[in-house]
């Protein structure tokens, strides 16, 4: 099977096979019990599951461990993105567990979640007994094939004294090079026999070697383009913060001095509010940082993979730029955007040569002058901000809300976004100042993964405050996790951004559809009307009662309509660290996420806001 690598390691130190030192002396255990003896040895220490026929003989050893703890999820699909939030908020290897058939299945869109960005996962799936495999047994389905193309490697194991060596190598599978998912699926019966279990096993991955140190004569030439170029920018992807490289990116920024560039999965990476930090790109990123690449020189990637959304219409994106692509994956060079110099190699150790390369060309004269650049950056960041209006009729502002949860919250406190509207506005009217405290599903765009992915964060990081900023749609998708939060003692926050509507989609439906809004009303009636009530509340999904819906799941809930109320219950929330605490925040339907670049067409069509098209006022072609 092959294995493709891309945007390097974590925040924090990976859990590795302890591969020296003392070797335990063997014993006869069931293929189970070396499964979780396993697990202990790699370092996991939580899991995320739900137990099941195929995969009960694995729950029985689990009950004992001291080392391990499992967190009883409502739905598999819960526990997929909880591993993938508890992996991005320590930088370790989430891992979650499922049996056979539809608990396997219902692991596939989490899977495919972390395969998109890079996320390092263990999901363990039960298997019906080996001689049934392939029989259309009872709860049998072919997790291997089915997730082959989401997967960084997959392992079916049938023999019960392979379980230590599979569980090792799929740990350091998932965790090293680019990080992705990894999927063992255990057949019942190997489970069930007798084996001999000792650690460590013996990994045999010879066909897995990634490279991570970058070759000299591309980090030279990188630096040679730096200094010679005119309008250069950083172009910074989420593979800086898996290879924890923050320090070394602020120091090549400031030697260099030129602007720098955050994608949606790199928040973080690099304060927002550096002054060489000219915001995020692609379809709804700030004006500045969009036309920053439409009209650069010189483009340094580093761990960033040229996807659609950041360079619209692939043919006209940045036409003046020669690239620079650093990246730990070689299949992410060349893909979508040809490099002038191509770097293979994990980020840290890529900035941190390019830094010194670039030392190297000021002791030698050679200093990049990027005065008038910054004269035309200064000039649109202060024309084209990000700004937002408040309702006419008084009703909250969706992107206010947002902005005061993130002003008001502990600092270093964790955000997970669902995917949508209020994705968009959390990436843009939140300061995110430290890496590890954006958590939200870029490649897939994945609706229901908020919740879930706060409860995982929650539980890595059990003394940090975690808000999930979820909208009304994606909310009724997985909100069942709020039950295992408050009976795991996980109080996350919520905010649920309720305008009543599948928000990105109605969106869409305004800009190209004539405001024909097929199938995303949420609500009952017109202006958010509860059917045979009588009342006519304020816009906004009241069938879901969410007020009631958390209080049933063991929450604090409260519902805010009013400006006037804002502060308030955000403070309140932020003061009950007992249980979840969930705010239906009743918004404004028509609020839209600007700037845009409309799906297809060139990203030089950015409208900072509704028939506001930005006027550059400037020679493109100098």
């Amino acid at each position: 099977m092959p294995m493709t690598e891309q945007a390097t390691g974590a925040h924090h130190p990976q859990p590795r096979p302890r591969s020296g030192g003392h070797q335990s002396a063997p014993e006869q255990v069931t293929g189970a019990q070396s499964l979780i003896r396993s697990l202990e040895e790699v370092g996991a220490d939580t899991v995320f599951g739900i137990p099941g026929g195929a995969i009960l003989p694995a729950y029985d050893p689990l009950m004992d461990s001291t080392r391990v703890r499992h967190v009883l999820v409502r739905h598999e699909q819960g526990a997929g993105h909880a591993a993938t939030g508890y992996a991005q908020a320590t930088g370790r290897v989430g891992v979650c567990m499922a049996t056979s058939g539809p608990g396997a299945t219902n692991l596939v869109t989490p899977i495919a979640d972390a395969h998109m960005d890079s996320v390092p996962l263990v999901a363990i799936t039960g298997q019906v007994a080996s001689k049934a495999i392939g029989t259309d047994a009872f709860q049998e389905a072919d997790i291997v094939g089915i997730t082959m193309p989401i997967t960084k490697h997959n392992f079916l194991v049938t023999k019960a004294e392979d379980i230590p060596r599979v569980i090792a190598q799929a740990f350091h599978i998932a965790a090293t090079g680019r990080p992705g998912p990894v999927l063992v699926d255990i057949a019942k019966d190997a489970l069930q026999a007798k084996t001999t279990f000792s650690w460590p096993p013996v990994m045999d991955l010879p066909g897995y070697r990634p490279v991570t140190k970058p070759h000299a004569k591309q980090i030279r030439e990188a630096a040679k383009l730096i200094t010679a170029a005119k309008r250069p920018v950083l172009y910074v992807g989420g593979g800086v913060l898996k290879a924890q490289a923050t320090a070394e990116l602020k120091v090549l920024a400031e030697l260099t001095g030129a602007p720098v560039t955050t994608t949606l999965m790199a928040l973080g990476a690099f304060p927002d509010s550096h002054p060489l930090h000219v915001g995020m790109p692609g379809m709804h990123g700030a004006v500045t940082a969009v036309t920053a690449l439409q009209k650069a020189d010189l483009i340094v990637a580093l761990g960033a993979r040229f996807d659609d959304r950041v360079t619209g219409k692939l043919d006209s994106f940045a036409p003046y730029a020669k690239i620079v692509h650093a990246d730990i994956d070689p299949a992410e060079i060349g893909k979508n955007r040809a490099a002038d110099v191509p770097i293979v190699g994990d980020a840290r150790e890529v900035i941190a040569d390019l830094v010194q390369a670039v030392q190297r060309e000021h002791s030698e004269g050679h200093r990049g002058d990027y005065s008038a650049w910054w004269k035309d950056l200064s000039r649109w960041r202060e024309k084209y901000p990000l700004g937002y209006d408040q309702p006419e009729d008084g009703s909250l502002s969706p992107q206010q809300v947002i902005e005061r949860i993130g002003q008001l919250a502990p600092e270093g406190t964790i955000f997970a976004a669902g995917v949508g509207q209020h994705q968009m506005w959390a990436a843009h009217y939140v300061q995110y100042e430290k890496p590890a405290t954006w958590l939200n599903s870029g490649g897939a765009g994945t609706m229901g993964y908020a919740v879930p992915a706060a409860m995982g964060a929650k539980a890595g990081a059990p003394d940090t405050t975690v808000w999930a900023i979820d909208g009304d749609g994606c909310f009724q998708m997985t909100n069942q996790e709020l039950t295992t939060c408050a009976l795991n003692n996980i109080p996350i926050k919520v905010a649920i951004i309720n305008n009543g509507a599948l928000g990105m989609v109605r969106q869409w439906q305004t800009l190209f559809y004539n405001q024909r809004y097929s199938n995303t009303v949420l609500h009952s009636g017109p202006a958010g009307s509860v059917s045979g009530s009588g009342k006519q509340p304020g816009a906004g999904t009241r069938v879901p009662d969410f007020v009631k819906l958390s209080e049933a799941m063991g929450c604090y809930a409260i519902r805010c309509e009013s400006p006037d109320d804002l502060d308030k219950v955000i403070e309140e929330a932020n003061s009950i660290n007992d249980r979840p605490v969930v705010i239906d925040f009743i918004v404004h339907e028509d609020a839209m996420v600007w700037p845009m670049v409309a799906a297809g067409t060139s990203n030089d069509e950015i409208m900072a806001a509704r028939d506001v098209r930005p006027d550059f006022g400037d020679n493109e072609d100098d």
